[in-house]
């Protein structure tokens, strides 16, 4: 049954006819109010996703709202999701126009309806098989698959995985090189709330690989191993790309205090012809902290021969040939694999920790909302 209408004045009728699509609020109630072929139409200006502002997307040539965040779309009269979608729906509320002035009953919208979505696979919650400790190895390396070269970081991650068998571990390796997995592009800057977990390009584009290192990460893997070349004083190209798509693990920790990161250990191979190992470890040892990641004593095994050395075909003989390299990789995943036997015997999982992970916290909560 109806309750008893509540119209509210949002505004002169020229002023709203002016924008395709806005967001304005009657008494708290937040409205995507929109303007076609002479028409108005509101519906809530949440999205039935994750919440995201309808008001601030767009109208595609069938009438329907876009949501700005992940896409989602709803007739701007109807609230109806579009074909195939109906079931989902948001609210849509009663509008009139009277003397120049636009109304909206907020008493009485339709019903907002979600239809249920399978989950994602790695929404699962993370809980570690029983078996032998796993190792996964992940290299940044960028190369031309079909003319292949040598890698340092590659050659002294084999030997890491290597030494982890021998020591009774699963080893996996990832090459994101030979991954199809796009760039992030920038949910969390729309608003936090929007970088979900699994990650939103994850959830919408069944192509992307960046799934693999999820799982491996979060679900599979009770330490990792990163490799990296140095390139102009950095990490690769690669691993940039891959922690950005990385950045929702981290956030899923700071706007849910929930870890996906539980008692994992980390530790890295950088290997350069040029110097800065100390800022390249530095910069992953920070991020991988920030995730969750526990590092053993001496984190990361490292080789450069410095600015002038850029006879890179001595380079990659010394690293070829050099049994202590190849020593330290294998004595790094046995500190790695013995961290993380540790930490598995323990069983000291945490679910959450308060105000983990959250960088912006202090800032975030002491700035007030005046839409």
């Amino acid at each position: 049954m109806d309750r008893e209408a509540q119209w509210i004045d949002i505004g002169a009728s020229e002023e709203l006819s002016k924008l395709p699509l806005r967001r304005v609020t009657a008494k708290n109630t937040a409205i995507a109010v929109s303007f076609r072929d002479g028409e108005f139409g509101a519906v809530s200006n949440a999205c039935n996703h994750v919440g995201g502002p309808l008001g601030e997307g767009r109208i595609d040539e069938a009438g329907y709202i876009q949501c700005p965040w992940h896409g989602w779309k709803f007739h701007r009269c109807t609230g109806l999701g579009e074909p195939g979608f109906e079931e989902d729906r948001v609210p849509a509320f009663p509008l009139k126009v009277e003397n120049g002035r636009v109304l909206v009953d907020i008493a009485n919208p339709t019903k907002r309806n979600k239809k249920p979505h399978a989950p994602h696979p790695l929404a699962r919650d993370p809980k570690r098989a029983p078996g032998p400790l796993r190792l996964a190895g992940i290299s940044t390396t960028v190369m031309d698959a079909a003319n292949p070269r040598f890698s340092g970081s590659d050659h002294l991650l084999d030997h890491a995985l290597a030494a982890a068998q021998k020591l009774g571990a699963e080893t996996r390796l990832i090459k994101l090189n030979d991954l199809k997995f796009r760039a992030c592009e920038g949910y969390y800057s729309k608003s936090y709330r929007a970088c979900t977990w699994p990650c939103s390009i994850t959830q919408m584009d069944p192509k992307d690989e960046m799934d693999r290192v999820y799982e491996a990460l979060v679900h599979w893997a009770d330490a990792i191993i990163v490799t990296t070349p140095i390139r102009w004083g950095a990490a690769s190209s690669l691993y940039f790309k891959m922690v950005e798509r990385l950045n929702c693990v981290q956030v899923d920790a700071a706007s849910h205090e929930r870890l996906l990161i539980r008692n994992k250990v980390a530790g890295f191979i950088i290997v350069g012809g040029q110097d800065n190992i100390q800022g390249v470890a530095g910069q992953m040892l920070s991020f991988f902290a920030e995730l969750g990641f526990l590092f053993p004593q001496f984190p990361y095994i490292a080789h450069s021969r410095g600015w002038s050395h850029e006879d890179m075909e001595n380079n990659v003989r010394i690293v070829r040939e050099s049994k202590s390299l190849a020593e330290g990789a294998a004595a790094l995943a046995a500190r790695c694999l013995d961290l993380a036997g540790k930490l598995v015997t323990a069983d000291a999982a945490l679910a959450s920790i308060e105000r983990g992970g959250r960088k912006g916290r202090p800032v975030m909560a002491d700035v007030v909302d005046h839409d």
